[in-house]
């Protein structure tokens, strides 16, 4: 009997498009945000995704020292396996954003593959009335974000998390950003195995409607063949039906809190494990087993964890 596909469950515990008002449950704190991945890391997700916040109001944090309390408490509690964003938050400069990675050197790093319209706007009025914070209301209102990743931008993080061994979880928004690190791929700055993550339900990227996913996985086959994972992400409602029909054409999946604050219509997520085990029931209903963190590191050629610097 052929073994079973493995696919890699990632987890994304808190992200900064989501702010503490919206839901109870959204880590904040730096022991919120390692209990977070750890739970997520148990229910079976082999990658965990962080961001971090500021403790006294949830505001975006990506100093090198907000990461410090819990990447180091997920490394010894846990085997998963680490990512650190470069995207921080939509409106910080991409010096900001690359120096938790460059600090702490993990295994994986998320890289956006393009400048884009960053829409949050739709989410004001659905919460305004909720709203604790002022910064809450600002960052939510504000139609002019424009989410900035020039080729010099992306080459700075390249160059400058590579020398490190870090590897990248490519975030590619829409088609243009596939073929945006085609140039950095024939170029020879990024090696396979490339994992791209495909990002479908943001407000200024593709849409999420089943001919979107295709035609996002079509162009990637073409551009990249064997040279490449494919992982999904859906944004809101649309994570666990795109995580499904991923899972089924052989990719991997991201789930968690950053992406969806929803465990079903109406239903807040308690914890990010929730949303894993939901995506791990499809996968195992599909016959599919998920990975372990060391067959994802193999899967994704990384460093390991004795090589990060946390």
């Amino acid at each position: 009997m052929a073994p079973k596909r493995k696919v890699i469950i990632t987890c994304a515990v808190t992200g900064a498009i989501h702010t503490p008002s919206m839901s109870e449950y959204l880590p904040v704190t730096a022991s919120e945000i390692a209990e977070a991945a750890i739970g997520a890391a148990e229910a079976g997700a082999a990658v965990v995704h962080l961001h971090a916040r500021d403790p006294q109001d949830g505001r975006p944090d990506q100093t090198p020292e907000a990461f410090d309390p819990f990447l180091k408490v997920i490394k010894q509690r846990s085997g998963c396996v680490v990512n650190i964003t470069t995207g921080g938050a939509p409106t910080m400069t991409i010096q900001d954003r690359v120096r938790p990675a460059a600090t702490w050197q993990p295994e994986l790093a998320s890289l956006n593959m393009g400048s884009m319209n960053f829409g949050l706007f739709p989410m004001l009025a659905r919460y305004d009335a909720q709203l604790k914070h002022q910064w809450e209301r600002d960052y939510l209102g504000n139609k002019g974000i424009l989410f900035q990743n020039t080729f010099e931008d992306i080459e700075h993080i390249l160059t400058t998390l590579s020398a490190n061994g870090t590897r990248f979880e490519f975030e590619c928004y829409d088609t243009a950003h596939l073929y945006n690190l085609k140039h950095f791929f024939d170029a020879g700055l990024v090696k396979g195995p490339l994992f791209i993550q495909t990002v479908f339900g943001l407000m200024g990227g593709i849409g999420a409607h089943y001919d979107d996913v295709m035609h996002m996985k079509r162009t990637a086959d073409r551009l990249f063949g064997d040279q490449y994972r494919w992982s999904v992400l859906g944004a809101g409602k649309n994570q666990l039906p795109i995580a499904a029909i991923a899972a089924a054409l052989g990719g991997h999946v991201r789930v968690g809190l950053e992406d969806s604050l929803w465990a079903g219509p109406g239903k807040l997520a308690q914890t990010n494990a929730e949303q894993v085990l939901a995506a791990r029931q499809i996968i195992e209903g599909l016959g599919l087993e998920i990975a372990t963190p060391d067959e994802a590191r193999e899967l994704l050629a990384l460093k390991g964890a004795d090589a990060v610097g946390f």
